[in-house]
């Protein structure tokens, strides 16, 4: 009797977990958010950004693009991440070529977005840039005398 009572505690402990478990899994219809960390590229791990079209997403929101900017900015985004997969596949360029590489593909991306913008969205996008650049500044290791800058999680953009 008490191993029943044992056998039937542990299966209902066990559904309890897994329940919840499963439940969260399969009503996630969306692709999962990658940002901390993506297959390994050459024996490499690299940070991967989020879908086009949720960073479309979330500078519709930082930005209160128009239904028109933002199919805009989708397909740039679209782009971009087209661009990216393509340069990680391409192994005959050197870590420095292909990081120079992924740069100048930032770089357009950013300056066709912000063509794309008014006046207000102009200066908002700006001041997300910097903090951006920022943040990137803290996070990489600089001269010896650069003293030691906190490292903290991307600003909210």
């Amino acid at each position: 009797m008490l191993k029943q009572y044992l056998l039937v505690l542990l299966a209902a402990t066990l559904i309890s977990i897994a329940a919840p478990l499963a439940a969260a899994q399969s009503s996630n219809d969306s692709p999962p958010n990658n940002q901390q960390s993506a297959p390994p590229d050459n024996g490499r791990w690299h940070h991967a950004r989020p879908d086009p079209a949720q960073r479309t997403q979330e500078l519709t929101k930082q930005l209160k693009l128009t239904s028109d900017q933002q199919a805009k900015v989708q397909d740039i985004l679209q782009s971009e991440h087209s661009q990216m997969e393509s340069l990680h596949q391409d192994s005959s360029l050197s870590q420095q070529d292909r990081h120079a590489k992924m740069m100048e593909i930032h770089k357009s991306t950013d300056a066709q977005i912000r063509a794309l913008l008014d006046s207000t969205q102009q200066k908002k996008w700006d001041e997300m840039q910097a903090k951006r650049e920022q943040w990137m500044k803290n996070r990489r290791p600089g001269p010896p005398d650069a003293g030691s800058a906190q490292q903290g999680p991307p600003p909210q953009q």
